[in-house]
This record gives structure tokens, sequence and C-alpha cells, in this order.
């Protein structure tokens, strides 16, 4: 693979990167109108579909930082993105160019004043993964093997243009109307922000190092502040598959249950006990040891959960509330659902929406156990997805909908729920994390 010796860091660079993908794609739409006299609609539709998101990934792939990091987050929409979206996205969390060994020096004279070869005892300046916001070597000092993460340039000051860009697509694709929009985007913003703040990470990572490692079947990497900053993080290197190539080759139903509920115990007991998640649940950033164990590697995602938001939210996966009008419509107004303004006939619309989507969304907690490997829950909400993509009452309607919170915490589910259905983790007991201490 090319390694990258620059990244456009600049406003107009990266603008213009942007701008002659869209000319790239606007070709692809030609073809796909040419293609539509010889060739079914489908396949027309599939082509155009492949060609668009290879031609928009190459660009974020050489762009990184939060450009990337939205393509990363979008390959976990597999109810809302074509596949061949969904397919090409999702090498972001492992397969993209990385910085040049020069470049890689640089950094490292800029934040230690010293090369890595002179800060460790040995380092492999090829780097062994690459993503959306940063690139891990490995090295080696006083008889420890290392991971050194190493934050690419320009990643933190060009979020808020990136966003500025990536807005109006954004705002297309998840119908949302300019009146109350800003609050999400600043959520996505200051998240985003965060991930950059490797001071804030290393503080994070240490934090739920201490206060999860003793759940069952769950390791963590040690940290090393002394070789870390705000731009580069330095860990233990942890040996083990990830979690994506576990779930491909793995065909003991045992294991997978025992490393699905590792999973789910984890997530349980961040949201419910320290009312904090790592809200990044994607295969890179969990490994499977040779022992059988679950290894988290990234927190530099995390989301506070505050109080007036968890208990309605989580009120609602009661099924009682759910069937109780009253109820209901109280909690749809406390989660910013229903709003004050709305008419009669939008408040009957969203109200039946959410029901169906909550009634959905809460299966998995109406049994003390689940069983993740059955498609029947999965379909369900990829059909229940796409038939409110095509609710033609929806598209004439403002769709942004509910607390800013709601953003990062659907999205943990969502990505927590795709996990363990690759998975195939069957028996899982839901409520198993009230038998930790917090």
């Amino acid at each position: 693979m090319k390694t990258l010796n620059t990244i456009p860091t600049g406003k107009i660079e990266r603008a213009t990167k942007l701008i002659s993908t869209g000319a790239k794609v606007g070709v692809n739409y030609l073809k796909y109108y040419g293609e539509k006299i010889t060739k079914s609609e489908t396949e027309a539709k599939e082509n155009l579909n492949k060609n668009n998101a290879e031609d928009i990934y190459d660009s974020l792939k050489e762009l990184k930082g939060s450009a990337l990091k939205v393509a990363q987050m979008l390959s976990m929409e597999k109810n809302i993105l074509p596949s061949a979206y969904v397919e090409k996205f999702s090498l972001s969390q492992f397969q993209v160019p990385p910085l040049s060994g020069p470049l890689v020096n640089k950094i490292f004279k800029n934040y230690f004043g010293k090369k890595p070869t002179e800060l460790f005892d040995k380092f492999d300046i090829d780097s062994h993964n690459a993503a959306s916001i940063g690139q891990v070597h490995k090295a080696w000092k006083d008889g420890k093997e290392l991971a050194v993460k190493i934050q690419y340039p320009g990643v933190s000051d060009s979020i808020s243009s990136d966003l500025a860009l990536v807005k109006p697509i954004a705002m297309r694709m998840f119908n949302i109307k300019g009146k109350n929009s800003d609050q999400y985007f600043k959520e996505v913003e200051n998240k985003l922000l965060e991930e950059t703040d490797y001071d804030l990470e290393l503080c994070q990572s240490m934090e739920i190092k201490l206060r999860c490692e003793a759940l069952p079947n769950l390791a963590f990497p040690s940290y090393y502040p002394d070789y870390s900053n705000d731009r580069i993080i330095t860990m233990d290197w942890m040996h083990g598959k990830h979690l994506s190539t576990f779930c491909a080759e793995n065909e003991d139903s045992k294991t997978a249950q025992k490393i699905g509920q590792a999973l789910w115990d984890f997530y349980m007991f961040q949201i419910h006990h320290l009312r904090k998640v790592h809200a990044d649940p994607h295969p890179g950033n969990f490994l499977v040891s040779k022992e059988g164990q679950l290894i988290a590697i990234d927190f530099g995602c995390m989301k506070e959960i505050p109080e007036d938001f968890y208990v309605p939210y989580f009120e609602l996966s009661f099924r009682e509330n759910l069937d109780n009008k009253e109820t209901f419509d109280r909690k749809l107004k406390e989660l910013e659902i229903i709003r004050a303004d709305d008419s009669e006939e939008e408040k009957q619309f969203f109200t039946q929406i959410f029901y169906d989507l909550l009634f959905l969304f809460t299966t998995p907690f109406q049994t003390e156990t689940f069983d993740f490997s059955d498609p029947k829950f999965f379909n369900d909400l990829a059909d229940l997805g796409q038939k409110y993509a095509k609710n033609t009452q929806l598209k004439g309607k403002n769709g942004n909908r509910g607390s800013r919170h709601f953003i990062y915490m659907n999205r943990t589910f969502f990505g927590l729920f795709n996990l363990m259905h690759e998975l195939k983790a069957k028996d899982i007991q839901i409520n198993n994390y009230r038998n930790f201490l917090a």
C-alpha cells in the first residue's frame, strides 16, 4: 500500500478535493443514465452505487480525519446505505494509506523533540494499522511490546470545516431540516474534537480499564503517560484477532456465546453503572485473544449519559410504558421527540413512528436471554428502516426529532446489536450486568 507524505489540511485544499470527487460522481450519473437504456434498472443502479462508493472512499481516505470518520460511522448503517457503500466505507476501519516514515519522524520530533528510534528501544516505522484519525506502530521498550498511536497532522483543525462541507449531504440523507438542526451537528463536532484529544483518551482509557477490568472474559492494555501526549498515545501491544476476523473464522458456538456475553456485559455495565459508554462499537476497536478473552483497545469516543436522558430513554424499554398512552406521550416529550409547536397531525404521525421503532428496538430487553444469531430481529429492523425510508409523508416533514443524546446512544446500540449478530451470540443473559458492582 502506498504511503502519504502529506495530508490536505487547509480548508480550500480539502474543499477542492471534495469538489473534484463531486465531478466524478456526476460522470458516474451520466454513465448510469446511459446504462439504463441497455441494462436493467437494478443492474444500472448497482453499478452507480459501486462507482460512487469507490470514488467517494478514494477521496476520503486521502483526506483522513473527520471526513473519513464520517464514512466509518456510515459503514455501520447497514439499514440506511446501499451495500456497495457499506462494503467500501467499512475499509476505513482497517485499510487506508498510512503516513510515510519521514512524516512519522517529523511528528515525533514536533511532540517529543526526538525521533521514535531515540525514544524507544526499537520502533517499526511501517504502520501496522491506519484508520480515520490515526495510525498504529509497534515499538519495544524495556522488554515490553507497545502499540504507539499517532494522530494525523491537521485532523483537529479541520473538523469544523469538514463537517460544514458534509452537512448539506447529511441533511438530505437523514431528512434534517434547517430548524433546530445545529444541536445535532454540534454534538457530532464536539465528539470528533474529543477523539482528537489523546490526553483525554488516555484518561478515559485508564478509567475504563480500572472500573471494568474485573468483568469476566474482558481484557485491556496498560497505558504509558510518559510516552503519550495530546497527539500520540502509547499502550501495550495486545495479541489477538480483530473481532470481524474472529466472527468470520469462528465455528465454536460456545466461544461465540462467551465473547458475546463479555461484550454485552461490558456495554450494559458502562451504561447502567457508569452512566457513560464507549460509543464507537465497530470491529476495529476489539480483539479476541487465543485464550478467548475480548480485548477492548480504543476509548477515544466516550458518551456521557445525563440522568434526565437516561431515565426516560430506558423507561421506554418496558412494554407497559410503551402501551400506556399517558406515560408514552409524556416520555416522548421529555425526550424531545414530540415538540410544543407540533400540530395534532404531526403528534399522531411521529407518536406512531416512534412506537413502532421502540417496540422493535427494545425486543432484546423483553426476555432474560436473547438469541442475537436469529436473523428475524435484524431483518425486521431492516424492513422497518426501509418502510420509513420510502414513506412519502415523512419526507414532507421535519425529520430531526429527539434529544441530541440520541445520536450516540442509538449509534451505540445499533453497532452493538450488529456486533452481537456477527458473533452469532446465543443465550445472552440480558441483565447479567446486575451481578457486578460499579
